[in-house]
């Protein structure tokens, strides 16, 4: 293992160890506290790794491209709760786990959510549809942050990253590293979320 990933496993650790699972404030609800316990207890496998924030993080408003050259930001999906995957061409365990996104946006995409994956870094779009061909996925949006700004801004220190906005594009939650998001109890997560902020 590189030392890279050593320092990279060894900074998530300490992070989840440092934030553990806490209640979030519901801006919608006018600072009542919104109790996620239930989310606490659906964490299972892979989902342990899921760090819920005491306060809600702005996400970036840096605008990026999408296969067609249209512009958008993450501000383009308030409204949806939206599952946001911060991958690349070269890394392998986002081609283990993109696929479950995959099945994750195919269950239960629509209006009220969205898987939103945003290549970052040099990640050229022939390359990119040639990762989604071989892998089989084409129901996901091929997204662009080809300088890593939004990904700098978000403070993603290793790839993939995933986090998850509100409804208000704020940043609730986040995972570090690949995980089963096609998963039981990813998808009891995402439900309650869903639900609890319609």
């Amino acid at each position: 293992m590189s030392k890279s990933a050593l320092v990279y496993m060894g900074l998530a650790a300490i992070a989840i160890a440092a934030i553990g699972f806490v209640t979030l404030r519901d801006p919608a609800s006018q600072g009542s506290p919104t109790d996620y316990t239930d989310i606490a207890d659906m964490r299972k496998g892979d989902m342990r790794k899921l760090i819920v924030h005491g306060n809600q993080r702005a996400a970036s408003s840096i605008p990026f491209e999408s296969q067609n050259g249209t512009v958008m930001s993450l501000a383009s999906f308030q409204g949806q709760i939206v599952l946001v995957n911060f991958w690349a061409t070269w890394c392998a365990p986002c081609r283990k786990e993109m696929p479950m996104l995959s099945e994750l946006q195919s269950e239960l995409g629509g209006e009220d959510f969205q898987v939103v994956t945003l290549a970052t870094g040099r990640n050229p779009l022939p390359a990119m549809e040639k990762f989604f061909d071989e892998i089989g996925v084409n129901n996901l949006p091929l997204y662009r942050d080809p300088q890593q700004e939004i990904a700098r801004e978000m403070a993603v220190l290793g790839l993939p990253a995933t986090m998850i906005l509100d409804r208000n594009g704020k940043e609730i939650a986040r995972m570090t590293g690949d995980a089963d998001w096609s998963s039981a109890s990813a998808k009891a997560i995402l439900r309650a979320l869903i639900a609890s902020e319609s």
